[in-house]
């Protein structure tokens, strides 16, 4: 069906096939829509990516498709202007800029957010007609040390296995992955597998103890950044065992004896155990097993790939596959978990600064021939350009005097990330494409331009797996906003750059596809991404494409697609043999010291996606954690005298970050774990990127995000407050401050160093007014104790509570704040006379109304509610909180949770049995 046919559909009720908007799982969705845009979100039972599962987030799309927010028309200096006038400004500086400081002044920065049809035009006029190779995107920190793994030991970026790989296998270990968080699908997969095959052995490393240890049967909790350490020594024992596969080694490997002398270097350097900040016995269990299980898969994500590091990493992860023959084999290889949607199809077109389309090598002169003679164009690149971090610094320095950003936020998620801000608000022009208008990157933009928004953007996604599917557009653009393509087409069109005349995205798909194909043979430039045969595809057939992996092929009119890669050799180097890397383990310059004694890591949480752009229109998801957090040991929350709920102070020599402290025994002594996803438009400062060490690794230009040196201190705030409303408010000028939104309404979190209620002559009713936006008919009440340091404030109308506000001006009276989620389910409701008593006094009539922090987003299942639970209907499993609550039974996102829940409520009962 045309894109017209699929929106006629959609308005009937229809459920239309799509791909999910979030990780690199690559979900099917089924979504239906109405006239009012309201969205039906299921999972696709088709789709072999999750089989009808979704996660929480997944789920929730259809609550994240609104007019909220949206940018609608496209602007110069912020004056509303239509698209053929703003393309040809775009066309016209860039062409000035060009003039004067030449292509390499022009840059884009993209996402893998983006679909495949977009990823292609940008790099197609970037790298082919302006001839600037500076064209980079947000997958270089997520997936860029894996490429660079696979090409160095596969001669090309390919990950050899299949999700049903898992099914398969009798041993997975997770590397610096908490799958349960941040692959949910995939954890759930893994999670029925173990059941169905209580044999199979499941191991994590990782220096924390997250979520998803709950399956878990070894925990290596190793020291940050020893992970080529631990893989060398693996290599080690296993040449010294039959696991070793000398058959394999010598028919399809080369380089084994000198990797294995520097890993036998890097193990003899002391005692490998203690290093590693490990147990012994632990340490040989995980050897034991690996040797003993043909069947072994190892899947590593951004613990592994957000290093210094990270590439060499990588590499002594498929060293130990190549040395045992356990790759691209059922249940064996090594296998990463792309963050992105679509950090694959990124890839796939030369989406980063140091590749060409269709996986071919910028360096390789045949290879930029081969591109520049099929896109016809003028000119052609001839060396990589600037990869992400080097590429603001350009900006910077003024070496690069546009840039184009797309898709994504880097004021928030790159390293450093005040330069990369301050850099941007002083480059002469900043163009910014994006489904919303008030963003980090907005607020600095020269030009803004609206984009489609899932569910109405047009093309394809490929997968952690390389599976490529459809992502289909359900509804009309909002307002004016149009594809990234056909934006991109316009502004290289008015450049005066023939080629860029599609009509659709499935015009740019075929080209794509084409271009795969080209010479692609022995004797040729031989590459295994190969997606030719969909190169003929009908609009009629692009509509109705399938999930299929590549490398795809024609086989009887039939397309097949491609499970697994190098079980038996047939790798992509000059010798088509793999290339067993050495590498040692070393620091990389980013040390802790006497100044900065902490090591800061930083990664996701399950319910929320990146800078929070789209997961923070929901209050699903912004009900599990409302708040950033800084998650200490509690031997270090006791050395910095603070306590569950004090914020504290992140400081490294970039920047500063504040975050609340949550306190845990997964976490080690010495680390701090902060979530990445709080952005400058809904907190003050907690924009952790600000924090983040720029240092890149060597090979994939990847940057640190898992090792920081920081110092960490109690913040210096003594009024602690908030305020909640049914209606949005401005974020509120504090030292610290997050706007968070609830069920009901939004919450506004807020400290400041002064003592509002007794050092200032704020006059602290009307400062709460100007805050509360409420009308003048309104009702207040007050409570008020300056002797305690309590204020609580509600505001009534028509008898309904509109707004709340509490303040505590010292550490004691601060635990005197009520509950935030019966405040919440208060808003709106009709306030009667004990209702009236308990809002100022703070504490509900019924203390069962307080249901806590939310564990399960789908039911809206409070810690609390489970906890009194597991203790009056004695239930000891996650099952049977299901029963009970419905808590994990419908995505499974939360089953982690309520586990740990249940591993703390019931060690009591344990002990005292």
């Amino acid at each position: 069906m045309t894109v017209d046919t699929v929106l006629t559909a959609s308005l009937r009720g229809e459920a239309i096939k799509t791909t999910c908007a979030y990780c690199g799982v690559g979900c099917g969705v089924l979504a239906t829509v109405d006239a009012d845009r309201h969205f039906s979100i299921s999972g696709d039972l088709e789709h072999p990516a999750n089989f009808g599962r979704l996660c929480v987030k997944g789920s929730a799309l259809g609550e994240t498709v609104g007019l909220e927010g949206r940018l609608l028309y496209p602007a110069i200096g912020g004056v509303r202007a239509d698209w053929d006038h703003t393309t040809t400004y775009i066309a016209s500086q860039l062409k000035d800029i060009i003039a004067e400081h030449g292509p390499e002044a022009v840059a884009f920065y993209v996402s893998g957010q983006f679909l495949t049809e977009d990823y292609y035009v940008v790099n197609k006029l970037a790298k082919g007609f302006i001839g600037t190779p500076n064209v980079d995107t947000n997958s270089r920190l997520c997936m860029s040390s894996a490429v660079a793994g696979h090409k160095r030991a596969f001669g090309t970026d390919t990950v050899p296995n299949s999700y049903e790989d898992f099914e398969h296998a009798d041993l997975l270990t997770f590397v610096g992955s908490n799958a349960a968080w941040c692959h949910p699908i995939l954890y759930q997969r893994i999670k029925k597998a173990k059941a169905n095959n209580p044999e199979m052995k499941i191991v994590s490393i990782d220096p924390r103890k997250t979520d998803t240890n709950e399956i878990v049967d070894l925990h290596l909790p190793i020291k940050s950044g020893m992970d080529v350490l631990l893989f060398n020594y693996l290599l080690v024992e296993v040449s010294k065992s039959p696991a070793l596969n000398t058959t394999y080694i010598d028919q399809f490997t080369d380089g084994l004896a000198d990797a294995l002398l520097a890993a036998q270097r890097d193990v003899a350097l002391g005692d490998v155990a203690e290093r590693l900040g490990v147990d012994g016995v632990t340490l040989a269990q995980f050897v034991e097993w690996f040797i003993a299980t043909p069947k072994a898969m190892t899947l590593f994500s951004m613990g592994v790939n957000q290093s210094g590091q990270g590439t060499d990493k990588v590499n002594a992860i498929i060293n130990v596959h190549l040395a045992t023959g356990r790759i691209g084999s059922e249940g064996a290889g090594p296998f990463s978990l792309t963050g992105q949607p679509n950090a694959m199809g990124g890839r796939e077109v030369g989406g980063l600064a140091n590749m060409l389309a269709a996986h071919l090598d910028i360096h390789e002169p045949s290879h930029r021939a081969l591109v520049q003679d099929f896109w016809q164009s003028p000119t052609m690149i001839e060396k990589q350009g600037l990869k992400a971090v080097d590429l603001f610094d350009a900006v910077a320095t003024g070496k690069v005097k546009a840039v184009w950003i797309m898709a994504t936020n880097p004021i928030v998620s790159m390293p450093n990330a005040d330069r990369v801000r301050d850099a941007l608000a002083n480059c002469p022009l900043v163009i910014v494409s994006d489904v919303i208008a008030d963003t980090d990157c907005t607020r600095v933009a020269d030009v803004v331009l609206p984009a489609l928004g899932w569910g109405e953007k047009d093309g394809t996604v490929t997968n952690s797996e390389r599976c490529i599917s459809r992502q289909r557009g359900i509804l009309a653009g909002a307002g004016e906003s149009r594809a990234d393509w056909w934006a991109l087409a316009q502004v290289a069109q008015k450049m005066g750059f023939e080629g860029f005349d599609y009509q659709s995205a499935r015009d740019v798909f075929v080209e794509h596809a084409a271009l795969s194909g080209v010479d692609n043979q022995e004797g040729g430039v031989l590459r295994d991404f190969d997606i030719s045969a969909l190169s003929a595809l009908t609009q009629g057939e692009y509509d109705a494409l399938n999930p299929i992996q590549w490398p795809i092929k024609l086989v009887d009119q039939k397309l097949v697609g491609t499970q697994r890669l190098f079980e038996q050799g047939g790798f992509f180097t000059t010798n088509r043999r793999a290339k067993i890397v050495p590498v040692q383990n070393v620091a990389t310059g980013n040390v802790t010291s006497n100044e900065f004694p902490y090591a800061l890591n930083t990664g996701r949480i399950r319910d929320q996606w990146h800078t929070m752009t789209r997961t923070g229109l929901t209050s699903r998801l912004t009900r599990h954690i409302g708040e950033p957090f800084a998650e200490l040991n509690p031997k270090d929350a006791e050395k910095l005298h603070v306590s569950s709920g004090d914020i504290l102070q992140i400081n490294s020599q970039w920047g500063q970050a504040l975050a609340r402290v949550i306190i845990s025994d997964g976490q080690q002594p010495g680390m701090v774990f902060v979530p990445i996803h709080w952005n400058g438009i809904n907190s003050t400062q907690s924009r952790i990127g600000a924090v983040v060490n720029p240092v890149v690794d060597p090979y994939s230009g990847q940057p640190e995000c898992k090792h920081t040196p920081v110092m960490l201190k109690k913040a210096a705030l003594n009024t602690h407050g908030f305020i909640m409303s049914l209606n949005s408010l401005n974020l509120i000028k504090a030292d610290y401050a997050v706007n968070v939104r609830t069920l009901n309404g939004f919450r506004h979190e807020f400290a400041f160093t002064d003592d509002m209620l007794h050092e200032t002559n704020l006059n602290l009713s009307e400062w709460l007014s100007s805050q509360v936006v409420v009308p003048v008919q309104a009702e207040r009440m007050e409570y008020i104790d300056l002797a305690q340091g309590i204020v609580r404030f509600a505001w009534v109308l028509d008898q309904q509570l509109i707004a709340f506000a509490a303040i505590a001006s010292n550490p004691d009276a601060r635990a005197t704040l009520p509950p935030r989620s019966w405040l919440d389910d208060q808003l709106g409701q009709e306030v009667s006379s004990v209702t009236r008593r308990t809002l100022l006094s703070g504490l509900a009539a019924d203390p069962n109304s307080d249901v806590g922090p939310i564990v399960c987003s789908c039911f809206s299942v409070g810690k609390n509610t489970i906890t009194r639970a597991i203790h009056a209907q004695n239930l000891t499993t996650v099952a049977a909180v299901g029963q009970c609550l419905k808590a994990g039974t419908n995505c499974g996102s939360c089953q982690s949770e309520i586990f740990r829940l249940l591993e703390q409520e019931c060690k009591p009962v344990a002990s005292a049995v």
